[in-house]
């Protein structure tokens, strides 16, 4: 649908041609941004492999909006701040990622080769890598005025009556060996207990919390999720609270992060569809709740993204050159105004823990050498 509405040229006889073109062009930005997010979710393995859907729909829209920001004067005719803000964050992102993963085919093509044999070219390739990467992480990570992917103010959802969310998804299981999952009832049932799980008994009532799973009709290698809850102050109404998705966000980060309790270990869910709603007290869709799927993507990319990092800089420490911004990344985690610790999982929070207490080895056994 994007490139259809990229490439159709609305004739030249029709009145208002030129707002006809702006309005394509702002209809592919919107739908774009929704195949960033599903983009994202289901490309945070640490392989040198791009998501090349992302970066094609990139190389597409930069140039026409860049062209459109500089000649049009009335954008904000079109409501479009919001969509144009999450786009140039969705290709701050792609472009950290796109580092880390070159620096990533840099070190497995490195680690094929013996340390006594590699050239001092490669290795300062790999050290000019890491540099880019960890700079360009930091630089998206420690955005203080506008953070990466929070909602804005203006997007406050407010009702008299009681409202509810929900959340849509279409999703594949995949075993950590990258082999599909075949859905059936039992599958769906402990899938559906399993997300239960994820949050606490009392959330579940207070929120009146409802989870169904059940086999696509369209896939029957896929599963369809559907989340829905009571929309509450900070979560659904107002301005939201903590810029993470909320409960529904919560629910799905555990399965989208492999880590939910009670199923089978390391089974993650690949989405091919994610669409999140508010809906009247008798289920009727009425507009869409973006921050919950921008919440999941915090939840699911910011903590990826830490952890790379983490990689990154032992690897530097490594070679003997401590990289500079290591300290503000720990600073990053450590400070409740960040609000980002909450964001990892256990299993993260884990794995970040043991990399800082391996570059504390590591970093120790350096300054002892360089002092001796």
């Amino acid at each position: 649908m994007v490139i259809q509405w990229l490439c159709f040229t609305p004739p030249s006889t029709i009145t208002n041609v030129e707002d006809v073109s702006t309005k394509l062009l702002l209809r592919a930005l919107m739908h774009s941004n929704i195949l960033f997010r599903e983009f994202a979710l289901v490309s945070m393995w640490r392989v040198p492999a791009m998501p090349i859907g992302a970066h094609t729909l990139l190389s597409f829209l930069a140039e026409p909006l860049k062209l459109l920001s500089e000649s049009s004067d009335s954008l904000e005719d079109y409501n479009v701040s919001q969509n144009l803000e999450e786009f140039h964050d969705w290709s701050e992102y792609y472009s950290c990622d796109a580092k880390y993963r070159n620096w990533l085919k840099i070190e497995l093509e490195n680690a094929e080769v013996s340390p006594l044999e590699l050239s001092m070219e490669e290795k300062q390739r790999a050290i000019l890598a890491a540099k880019e990467t960890l700079n360009s992480s930091l630089s998206l990570l420690l955005r203080k005025e506008n953070p990466w992917l929070a909602p804005g103010e203006d997007h406050v959802y407010e009702s008299v009556e009681p409202i509810f969310l929900e959340l849509h998804a279409t999703a594949m299981l995949c075993l950590r060996s990258g082999e599909c999952l075949p859905p059936d009832a039992t599958v769906c049932t402990t899938l559906m207990s399993a997300l239960y799980s994820s949050v606490s008994e009392q959330d579940v009532l207070n929120r009146q919390l409802m989870i169904n799973v059940s086999i696509s009709s369209k896939d029957n290698y896929c599963v369809e999720v559907v989340l829905r809850c009571l929309a509450v102050a900070g979560d659904g109404l107002g301005q939201q609270e903590y810029n993470d998705g909320g409960i529904l966000s919560t629910v799905m980060a555990a399965g989208f992060k492999g880590e939910l309790l009670r199923f089978q270990s390391g089974v993650t869910m690949e989405i091919s569809r994610l669409d999140a709603w508010y809906s009247s007290e008798g289920g009727s869709l009425e507009s869409p709740a973006t921050y919950i799927v921008q919440g999941l993507c915090r939840r699911c990319c910011i903590p990826e993204v830490i952890l790379r990092c983490m990689e990154v800089s032992l690897s530097l420490i490594e070679l003997g050159m401590p990289p500079e911004g290591h300290d503000q990344l720990i600073d990053l985690v450590a400070s409740s105004e960040a609000g980002v610790l909450h964001l990892f999982s256990h299993q993260q929070l884990q794995e970040f823990l043991l990399v800082e207490r391996e570059y504390s080895i590591r970093q120790m056994e350096l300054e002892e050498e360089l002092s001796s």
